[in-house]
């Protein structure tokens, strides 16, 4: 059933990794009967660039609606764009939250864009996101998503927070791959033990085909997550919040 009133908010930089999320954003949204939002954060990095092509705000403000049109135009979505000031890793979680999105899409891998929506970047943006976030590597939609990465670790205290994976894995046939986050600390490992635990036992129960693994060092587990992605030849990348799945 299609639902204009849920929406997927995009965040770009115009970059072709966020191109690539936004082309992944529309297709989803037309999937899903959601509208699709595509955001800019203005901040020094965008004047910079801006100054740079001889732009100004009315550029990037038409740049945003010409992209929207073109999406609405060719997946027949409901489309729209916003453009605000500030730091792309407040600012973002700001508009999630009073825009009241349903999801959020993400742009990885490769170091292009002048705001850097890439790897332990991305990690920080969704920190206080209110929204499930979808973290895409550079590929085409083509049918979906058939390998997810699903990282573990010791904040994600809410079973309820995998029925997105769930929904995903049923609506594209995936197969989940849940990457726990190594701890040496007995209460932390005991921790996302239990999580791993409830999650396999709902995907278990869900019949959703799954593999688990544990992240072999204690550091930066934002660029080990994006290892594993590129060694299972993953999809996408899935770090979830609290929010309902869709009914």
């Amino acid at each position: 059933m299609k639902d204009s009133n849920k929406m997927i908010l995009v965040p770009t930089d115009f970059s072709e990794v966020c191109n690539n999320a936004s082309d992944h954003g529309a297709e989803m949204a037309a999937f899903l009967g959601y509208s699709l939002y595509l955001v800019h954060i203005i901040n020094k990095d965008t004047k910079s660039w801006l100054k740079k092509e001889n732009l100004d705000y009315i550029d990037l403000e038409e740049r945003l609606k010409k992209a929207a049109a073109g999406y609405k135009d060719k997946f027949g979505i409901e489309t729209g764009y916003i453009a605000a000031e500030g730091s792309i890793f407040s600012s973002i979680s700001e508009i999630i939250e009073k825009e009241d999105a349903d999801l959020v899409v993400l742009g990885t891998h490769g170091k292009s864009g002048f705001q850097h929506l890439i790897g332990s970047y991305a990690l920080k943006v969704v920190s206080g996101s209110s929204a499930p976030v979808i973290v895409v590597q550079k590929r085409s939609f083509e049918e979906g998503y058939k390998n997810i990465v699903f990282p573990i670790a010791d904040y994600m205290e809410d079973r309820q927070k995998v029925n997105w994976a769930v929904y995903l894995a049923k609506t594209f046939k995936s197969h989940i791959h849940l990457f726990q986050k190594h701890e040496t600390d007995p209460i932390f490992l005991s921790r996302i033990e239990i999580i791993t635990k409830q999650i396999v036992d709902e995907f278990e129960k869900r019949e959703v085909k799954f593999t688990v693994t544990a992240s072999e060092k204690n550091i930066n587990y934002a660029a080990q997550i994006l290892d594993y992605s590129a060694a299972t030849r993953a999809d996408l990348i899935m770090i979830m919040t609290e929010t309902e799945v869709p009914a």
